[in-house]
């Protein structure tokens, strides 16, 4: 009978020590603070967003802790392979150029980029290639890249001002420090609903979002491969595009 119980005992021991590990399992998801509404501070002080919510989700789901963590977005790759945060998962356009120094989660949203000028301005998409204007994207992005690499290949005559992010952009456009501001169409449609702009038209191409990871952690992309999959088959994934996306 002693025997029995002991043994009982032992299995349940290390049943709770088994538990205790997978919760225990904790990962720092690195975020731009300034790209609503995927990913921000909110008013208390706490990182949210439909990624952060999305990453919350996965973490309850698959029995891991999560922190998210603002990061400059020009050096959020370099922050990930020096081991400063375990995974990116916070509006990261796939790439070619990307992919090579990390891997990808399968996509989880595709998003087009787009131009926004002052609600009472007259200038259109088209307009701004043969102008001497000058337009702000944000460091880093892949629409960013797009653009300065279409400039030089076309001979576009705009300047090209680089921010920290999107929101900085859209406000020297208020304040008319520049023409026009391009940046991902959610960020856009999020300033167009809160400040006195419009998107004024698209360019270059449709970019598919996707969470990145170290190469050689194989095992916490495929986590979030199965993760986003279970999402995105549950109710509660519809409810974060009504909340965030519509």
């Amino acid at each position: 009978m002693l025997q029995r119980v002991a043994f009982l005992f032992a299995i349940l021991v290390c049943l709770t020590m088994g538990t205790a590990l997978a919760q225990d399992k904790a990962y720092i998801n690195g975020i731009d603070a300034n790209y609503p509404p995927f990913a921000y501070i909110d008013q208390s002080g706490k990182p949210s967003g439909f990624d952060v919510d999305a990453v919350d989700w996965i973490a309850a789901k698959m029995g891991f802790q999560v922190k998210h963590v603002p990061v400059d977005w020009d050096g959020i790759i370099p922050n990930l392979l020096a081991k400063k945060i375990d995974f990116i998962c916070s509006g990261m356009s796939i790439t070619e150029e990307r992919a090579q120094k990390v891997n990808f989660s399968n996509t989880y949203w595709e998003v087009k980029n787009v131009l926004i000028a002052k609600k009472d301005s007259d200038l259109k998409a088209e307009d701004i290639y043969d102008k001497d204007i000058t337009i702000g994207m944000q460091a880093g992005t892949s629409e960013a890249k797009w653009m300065a690499d279409e400039k030089e290949k076309q001979g576009w005559k705009f300047t090209i001002k680089l921010y920290d992010s999107s929101p900085m952009a859209t406000e020297d456009v208020l304040n008319g420090r520049i023409a026009a501001a391009g940046m991902n169409y959610p960020p856009a449609r999020d300033a167009e609903k809160k400040k006195p702009v419009k998107i004024i038209g698209s360019f270059g191409e449709i970019e598919e979002f996707g969470a990145a990871v170290r190469k050689e952690d194989t095992e916490l992309l495929e986590t979030l491969n199965k993760g986003f999959e279970l999402l995105m088959a549950d109710p509660y994934w519809d409810e974060l595009i009504d909340k965030y996306l519509n």
